[in-house]
């Protein structure tokens, strides 16, 4: 008799959202296994950080269910919710650094507000979260003292520190160079393995999302078009995710067509 399959750490069914007359998610199902990592890349505008705040509880989907250990999650159960917030931890896009606390404070708040650890712990943790993002010789400067990478370096060290089960990136390397997108991607990867937590990451960056992720989740009109491994999405036929997978060569193929004076290939449609 075989062994029953393991339930996923986080999964949605059937989840829609749409704002007004826009359908943003017309029907995503979608599984996270304990201990991967997830790339959840598409287009811009197809919805990808919609999709994380409904994974995060920031947004209430209109139908269908996020289930975290195989439980719905709702947003009239407040005590299931707030459970799985102190497990889960969320990198915003925008930051959300409070521009009154040192970079310092921003990393040391969610283990003050969150945990019982005493304060040499904190600070041996919030010392080791800074260094690890390069951060260490500015935890005493402001947000507004930090140039827009750091800012994100910053953000990232607070979505670690507390050691969560489940982390949501939402563009973790918006902004960055691209050594700091390798440097983040890899830490990423180095974290995990490290701490063993899961995590959901939405990124446009797809080279790096392929090197560092165990499985990618291709996100197109509302659905899930494409899951699998990166060698799985690397090598595929379909035509949706190839055009997408090879928009980059398609613009390098273009722009050498114009610097020898022929006619570029036709442009991808960017609806």
């Amino acid at each position: 008799m075989s062994e029953p399959a393991s339930v996923p750490l986080l999964a949605t069914r059937a989840l829609q959202k749409r704002f007004g007359e826009r359908v943003v998610l017309a029907d995503v199902t979608l599984e996270v296994q304990r201990g991967e990592v997830l790339a959840v890349v598409g287009k811009s505008g197809t919805g990808k950080s919609v999709l994380l705040k409904c994974l995060a509880g920031v947004l209430a989907p209109d139908s269908g269910a996020v289930l975290f250990e195989g439980l719905p999650l709702s947003r009239d159960d407040e005590t299931a919710l707030s459970a799985f917030r102190r497990r889960c931890s969320y990198l915003f896009q925008g930051n959300a650094l409070l521009d009154s606390l040192t970079a310092w404070e921003n990393v040391a708040l969610p283990l003050e507000q969150a945990t019982l650890l005493p304060k040499p712990e904190i600070r041996a943790r919030v010392a080791d979260a800074l260094r690890r993002l390069e951060l260490e010789n500015d935890a005493r400067r402001y947000p507004s003292q930090l140039s827009g990478g750091m800012q994100k370096r910053l953000a990232l060290a607070r979505a670690l520190v507390t050691r969560p089960e489940l982390v949501l990136f939402d563009e973790p390397t918006a902004g960055l160079d691209p050594l700091r997108r390798n440097a983040v991607f890899t830490l990423i990867a180095h974290a995990r393995r490290e701490f063993g937590f899961t995590a959901v990451v939405v990124t446009h960056d797809l080279p790096e999302a392929l090197a560092a992720c165990d499985r990618v989740a291709f996100l197109d009109h509302g659905r899930i078009h494409f899951s699998g491994t990166p060698d799985d999405f690397a090598a595929t036929g379909d035509p949706v995710v190839s055009a997408f997978r090879d928009s980059a060569a398609a613009l390098a193929r273009s722009i050498a067509g114009l610097r020898a004076g022929g006619a570029p290939e036709p442009a991808e449609d960017l609806g």
